[in-house]
C-alpha cells in the first residue's frame, strides 16, 4: 500500500496524519480489547477468571507501584527516613561510619 505524499499539500499531509494517529489508537484500543478477550478465555479453561490470578483479587493495569514503608529513621533529622531499598541515604552512610548499628536507626 503505497500512497504518493509528493502530490499532497501540507494541508493535506497535516490531515493525513491527524488521521492515521487517530487510525493507530483506534487498532490500539481494539487489539488491546482482543488480548484482554483471548486472557479471559485461556483463564476460564483452567477454570479461572482473570481476577482470580491476580494476587489481590484486582486485574492489574501496569500503574505506578506504591512506595514502600519507612524502615529507617535520622536521629538528627526525624523527617528523613529510608525504606531500606536502593541506594543508601548521606545520613545513613554518615551514622554507620560514626560508629552506629543499622538496627540503631530502625523506627
Amino acid at each position: 500500500m503505497a500512497i504518493n505524499l509528493d502530490g499532497l499539500s501540507r494541508k493535506d499531509l497535516l490531515e493525513l496524519r491527524d488521521n492515521v494517529e487517530k487510525a493507530l489508537k483506534d487498532a490500539e484500543v481494539r487489539e488491546r480489547k482482543e488480548a484482554l478477550k483471548a486472557a479471559e478465555q485461556a483463564a476460564a479453561e483452567f477454570g479461572f477468571s482473570l481476577a482470580d490470578l491476580s494476587a489481590d483479587g484486582k486485574v492489574r493495569t501496569g500503574g505506578k507501584q506504591s512506595k514502600a514503608p519507612a524502615k529507617y529513621r535520622n536521629p538528627n533529622n526525624p523527617e528523613e527516613t529510608w525504606s531500606g531499598r536502593g541506594r543508601k541515604p548521606r545520613w545513613v552512610h554518615e551514622a554507620l561510619s560514626s560508629g552506629a548499628d543499622i538496627a540503631d536507626l530502625e523506627i
